[in-house]
């Protein structure tokens, strides 16, 4: 076993586990993805599923995505995982995921039945439903998008803009419009950071992987207790953006 091995078993990932993924690869010390891939598949085993956000920018022309060809905006990490032969990546303009194993198709091809980024269907929403873990490698706990999910069930007044119509093109080249409301966070700053205060060590475990400072969530733990703080106050994990002029 390699230490990268050691480190991933350490934090808690375990055989046949669904994790979601948020790396930055710089941030793990190894000049290779494909190794860090190979370790994560190896630890979750041939049941276990590995799951990393694509996400997407606005395309020229606007409002368009073809699910084979629209890259990801997250990062080398992702973009690599996303080329990877025999990766899946579910159809959604603007929060698509990517992700291989036992589960992976049934968790992404529901995605495409969403109007808005993380509803009921979505990969986010569904690795609650599983008890699936949230791996955050290097990038600290801001970049967690399962958040987003949480909050659509309490809808706080930032989170969505008006409806955006989309050209989308599936992966066997189907192309067609779709109406979707996507998140807005305009006027705010996102401060999923916070989470850390709630989850307690029974919800979140920090080590290392690699070089990088890591975190590993569990997402039911992290799904009660996001939507208990949100319908508190609908405002925890956002804070007004300053305006410096």
């Amino acid at each position: 076993m390699n230490n990268l091995n050691e480190q991933l078993r350490q934090l808690g990932i375990q055989c046949n586990d669904t994790v979601m993924v948020h790396a930055s690869f710089k941030s793990l010390g190894i000049n290779d993805p494909e190794v860090f891939i190979l370790d994560l598949l190896e630890v979750l085993g041939e049941d276990g599923t590995l799951l990393m956000p694509a996400l997407s920018d606005e395309q020229d022309p606007p409002h368009v995505h073809n699910n084979l060809t629209t890259p990801s905006n997250v990062g080398y990490l992702a973009e690599f995982f996303r080329n990877r032969p025999g990766t899946l990546r579910s159809l959604h303009p603007t929060h698509s995921v990517c992700g291989v194993g036992g589960q992976a198709l049934d968790i992404l091809e529901r995605h495409a039945q969403d109007t808005t980024p993380c509803g009921p269907n979505s990969p986010f929403n569904q690795l609650f439903n599983r008890r699936g873990k949230i791996l955050m490698v290097g990038c600290g706990l801001e970049p967690n998008t399962s958040i987003h999910a949480i909050e659509e069930y309490v809808k706080p007044p930032y989170l969505f803009g008006p409806p955006v119509v989309y050209t989308l093109t599936d992966a066997k080249g189907n192309t067609f419009d779709k109406t979707y409301t996507p998140h807005d966070f305009e006027g705010y700053t996102q401060r999923y950071d916070r989470v850390e205060t709630l989850l307690g060590t029974e919800g979140l475990i920090t080590g290392k992987v690699g070089q990088a400072k890591s975190y590993l969530m569990r997402s039911e733990i992290l799904f009660d207790r996001v939507l208990e703080m949100l319908k508190k106050d609908p405002f925890y994990f956002v804070e007004l953006d300053v305006d410096d002029d």
